[in-house]
């Protein structure tokens, strides 16, 4: 495609009276947000990686591979030329698979040099060579100010809000005044938008919950039922908050949108991704089968090393995960599976239900501990944020 074709499939669009904003990525849940801050008054251009996407979406207001049978706002712009699709830009949202993030934002930077706009990641995923966020890779890559980044994160099944069912997500970042300008422009009449300055708790939640979708989606492929189901959400959340404790978030959060909300929505949907990979593993496919069968990314997937990783360094136990891991490796038959069943000995336990607190603390005793540690050894050892 042409420049010329290009600059003219992004202004043909009347201007909206709200930013400039655009979105890297057109998948399922990048289309999905462009139609949220467009139909909130943002003037929006959608970047695609294949010329054709981007011209169905400029031209035929469509994204038949990942949205069939939704209409996209006629303000919508589209283009695969990067330097086109960030002329002008106000807000730049970022959605590619979480393992090619930072491939992604090479070629960005030079684009984004000496600008100081908000960059906000809609991945939910870490970075499997690293253990490394999202908005880590973002500052990492990008070396810009992490007052300037955001994450947003919440029950947000892309089709179900691109048919406008109403839902809320919450809108993180390190700066209150970031955060607010983006859940400004990220809301409409179907979509509301919370903030906080949690974004090590935000991130965490909506890399953890996918990992439990994926244990939700074999015990659902093996036949099991709703107890099972219920017991590991349940679980779930406990580990889920204990690894986010341990590593610097609020426990606060993970009761919130980006944790018990998403969790609720990744497990019990048949639209969520890792619940679906989760359900081809249970039902007997190979990990590798699973993946090729897949025609999006299962974010869950390629997380549960890095996470298991991080859990090990932060001496937080997961035996979902520990489980999930099994199964994708193939030394555990799915049938087997029964991670709320799982304790150290014979000893009967209290339930944990508040980070870790009737396991004699939990995770906010091994932070303590860990923290402990370091001011005895003089305080050497940073600290992970």
């Amino acid at each position: 495609m042409v420049r010329g074709r290009q600059d003219a499939l992004t202004r043909k669009n009347p201007a909206p009276t709200g930013p400039r904003v655009t979105v890297i990525g057109s998948g399922s849940w990048g289309t999905t947000f462009g139609k949220i801050l467009a139909d909130g008054g943002a003037q929006v251009t959608m970047w695609a990686r294949r010329p054709e996407q981007a011209l169905e979406i400029a031209e035929g207001k469509r994204n038949s591979k990942y949205l069939p049978g939704i209409n996209l706002p006629r303000t919508i712009a589209a283009t695969h030329d990067l330097s086109t699709a960030l002329d002008g830009a106000d807000q730049v949202y970022l959605s590619v698979p979480s393992q090619s993030l930072r491939e992604n934002l090479k070629a960005l930077r030079p684009l984004l040099s000496d600008r100081e706009l908000p960059i906000i990641s809609l991945m939910k995923g870490v970075e499997r060579s690293s253990g490394l966020r999202m908005s880590q890779v973002i500052e990492q890559e990008l070396h810009c100010d992490p007052m300037h980044i955001a994450v947003a994160s919440g029950p947000n099944l892309a089709l179900e809000i691109a048919r406008e069912q109403p839902t809320a997500a919450v809108i993180a970042s390190r700066s209150q005044e970031t955060a607010e300008t983006v859940a400004r422009a990220a809301r409409n009449s179907y979509f509301r938008t919370f903030v906080n300055t949690d974004v090590i708790g935000t991130e965490f939640g909506g890399v953890l919950k996918n990992l439990i979708a994926v244990a939700i989606g074999i015990v659902d492929g093996v036949g099991y039922g709703e107890n099972t189901k219920a017991s590991i959400i349940t679980r779930g959340l406990v580990e889920m908050t204990d690894f986010a404790v341990a590593n610097g978030a609020q426990s606060e959060t993970l009761q919130g949108l980006a944790g018990l909300g998403d969790l609720i929505a990744t497990c019990q949907s048949p639209l969520s991704r890792n619940n679906t990979a989760g359900r081809l593993l249970g039902q007997g496919y190979s990990y590798q089968d699973v993946v090729k069968q897949m025609n999006q990314t299962a974010e869950g997937l390629a997380s549960v090393a890095p996470i298991l990783q991080l859990a090990r360094e932060s001496d937080v136990h997961m035996p979902i995960v520990e489980q999930v891991k099994m199964v994708l490796d193939g030394t555990m038959n799915p049938r087997d599976i029964a991670p709320h069943l799982t304790t150290d000995d014979d000893t009967p336990q209290e339930e944990r239900t508040n980070h870790g607190q009737a396991d004699g603390g939990g995770a906010l005793r091994r932070a303590f501990q860990r923290a402990f540690h370091q001011f005895r050894d003089g305080g050497r050892g940073a600290a992970r944020d």
